[in-house]
């Protein structure tokens, strides 16, 4: 990492990765994906999932499936010259507009990193319970025209909701992610001042009836849903259902992201910043202006 990256749930000095390489024919397809504890995934889980899957076991969804999958799809696309998106019926992908991530800090030094940011549309802050509404003040102060995400990753309790949303609510914030843990959220059916938008309570469309009572937009993260097709599933569902979409993304490297951005095409809300975060990132991969996030050459990935 570029430097240390709190969230609710842990602070992170590194970031490991786990490729898959195809090859057919001659040709070599790669993929990524990031073990995720949240869900029950280390490197040794998914790097032995990705060996069944060699020997033809099916896999869930999950990172294992997000890597093995665009592994498959960047190797039929160098084979056949047909780019993914091409392959999957959709238009060409097209630069976004991707939100920058804040991590815990002392408001102080939170509104210090927004204002270096300022010039960004939407800014994402994640937030714990204890600091939540003193950070997002300061934020606002320092970025009062940003569009604001606050993300706590599951850390409040319902008092805590109930205590802190109206406040939001004040404070202009656009979008609140995944801020009660899964299993505990009723609350969300009775009070919802500003938008909320699930997280860790999605990871597949069959999850997004479920959902409608509580949430107005869904995360889309390719190491949840299994991979792109799944993703792009999922958007589908969620805009059936009249939710608006996010995709975000774990810190990872452009090889993990480019097929997201396939994804994040009319997206409301896009959160790919995660090459951004590291000291360094691939040869080659996403290339930022800004807030702006284009699609990696076909070199790299998808043809």
């Amino acid at each position: 990492m570029a430097g240390v990256f709190r969230t609710a749930r842990d602070a992170r000095r590194e970031t490991e990765v786990v490729v898959v390489r195809v090859e057919a024919g001659g040709v070599v397809g790669r993929g990524e994906c990031v073990p995720y504890a949240r869900y029950g995934e280390t490197t040794a889980s998914v790097l032995a999932s990705i060996d069944a899957a060699s020997r033809g076991e099916s896999l869930t969804a999950g990172a294992a499936r997000e890597a093995w999958e665009a592994a498959h799809l960047d190797v039929e696309a160098r084979r056949t010259g047909v780019p993914v998106y091409e392959r999957l019926g959709l238009a060409r992908p097209r630069p976004v507009q991707t939100a920058w991530s804040l991590g815990i800090d002392t408001p102080e030094a939170v509104a210090g990193k927004a204002r270096e940011r300022r010039g960004w549309g939407t800014l994402k802050v994640k937030v714990d319970a204890e600091s939540a509404l003193a950070v997002v003040e300061a934020v606002r102060a320092a970025a009062p025209d940003s569009r604001l995400i606050v993300d706590a990753n599951e850390g409040f309790s319902p008092d805590d909701w109930r205590q802190v949303a109206p406040r939001l609510a004040e404070l202009g914030v656009s979008l609140v992610e995944q801020p009660l843990a899964v299993g505990d959220d009723a609350v969300l059916r009775e009070l919802r001042p500003v938008p909320v938008c699930a997280d860790e309570s999605v990871h597949t469309a069959e999850d997004v009836p479920g959902l409608r009572d509580r949430y107005d937009a869904v995360n889309i993260k390719l190491g949840k849903t299994g991979g792109l097709r799944e993703g792009l599933r999922l958007a589908a569902a969620a805009r059936a259902a009249g939710m608006q979409v996010m995709v975000g993304c774990q810190v990872c490297t452009s090889l993990g992201l480019a097929p997201a951005v396939l994804v994040a095409q009319g997206a409301e809300w896009v959160d790919l910043d995660g090459p951004l975060l590291l000291a360094r990132d691939r040869e080659g991969g996403l290339r930022y202006d800004g807030d702006r996030v284009s699609p990696a050459d076909g070199g790299f990935w998808g043809g």
